[in-house]
């Protein structure tokens, strides 16, 4: 696929992801296999420690996971996901999502995932994902 067919293609599926895009989490750095996902923390997104909900940093990097999985011509989803939280996030942080792809074997990948606040550049989570490819497009 053409890099510009696949740039279009993510960004497609990203506006598909309604759950995503009403979290606000944009896509750069688009490449075979890579996708990096963005995402500003809102107070909407805050738990009661006043830290980003777990549940937010899940879904920035199973979206980036989930890009870059069918950064491919094919339609792949997550079989399997493992996250580790290390740090916490506060309103106004932005964050970024890196997935790059470790292996794919038949229709099977693996991806892992870092989660770090723009500025610093700490490292909030690592996730690490499984795909399966579903269908041919």
């Amino acid at each position: 696929m053409a890099e510009d067919n696949l740039e279009a293609a993510v960004q497609e599926f990203l506006a598909n992801d309604l759950w995503a895009t009403s979290m606000g989490i944009t896509a750069s750095n688009i490449s075979p296999g890579e996708v990096t996902a963005h995402l500003t923390v809102s107070a909407e997104m805050v738990n009661g420690h006043e830290t980003c909900h777990g549940a937010v940093i899940f879904a920035l990097a199973d979206s980036a996971f989930a890009m870059a999985c069918n950064s491919h011509a094919h339609d792949a989803v997550g079989r399997t996901c493992n996250i580790e939280y290390l740090a916490p996030a506060s309103i106004g942080d932005r964050l970024r999502a890196v997935a790059i792809e470790r292996a794919r074997v038949g229709r099977n990948g693996i991806y892992d995932i870092e989660v770090r606040r723009d500025g610093d550049d700490a490292l909030i989570a690592e996730m690490r994902g499984n795909s399966r490819e579903i269908t041919k497009r």
